[in-house]
């Protein structure tokens, strides 16, 4: 299975999946650049998992979003936590040449064309958490991909963002 059905599978971020791959905690390969992960032994880590702590309850908060990676701003009453790092959370992978264009991407573990990729990263502009009502917001951008719609991605994200705070 890819990273991206190895992370839901298991509950936690693709990320996750790619570090245990690294830290040969799960058994995987690498074909042509990708992950591919042993069923078996990610349904034996989820397992160990699960024996060592209860569920948690994700709780959003400043510092949760903080730890994730946000950067607080305040200003006029105003306190939010922006995530600048979005695109990890909805499983965008790229590449880029020095000249900073893509040279490869990827969208939950699946290839997607450069131009699909450009496309994914402006469909959303900005995401942050807003202090004052415990809530994750996005602004949407003007690009909309074929592989997922601007929803869609802000779906993942906030998934993303959430199973990242849980795995704090």
């Amino acid at each position: 299975m890819n990273t991206t059905t190895a992370a839901a599978t298991a509950n936690v971020t693709a990320a996750t999946i790619r570090d245990w791959a690294r830290r040969g905690v799960i058994a995987a390969t690498k074909v042509a650049g990708r992950w591919v992960i042993d069923t078996a032994s990610l349904v034996r880590r989820i397992a160990i998992g699960t024996m060592k702590r209860p569920a948690r309850n994700v709780t959003l908060s400043t510092e949760t979003m903080v730890a994730i990676g946000g950067n607080r701003w305040q200003r006029n009453g105003m306190d939010r936590v922006y995530i600048n790092n979005w695109a990890e959370f909805a499983g965008i992978e790229t590449t880029r040449y020095n000249t900073g264009n893509i040279s490869s991407a990827s969208y939950q573990g699946e290839g997607v064309s450069n131009s699909q990729a450009y496309k994914l990263l402006g469909s959303i502009d900005k995401v942050w958490f807003d202090a004052a009502d415990g809530k994750l917001y996005a602004r949407y951008g003007y690009d909309e991909s074929r592989v997922a719609s601007r929803e869609e991605v802000w779906a993942a994200v906030a998934s993303g963002i959430r199973a990242a705070v849980a795995a704090l």
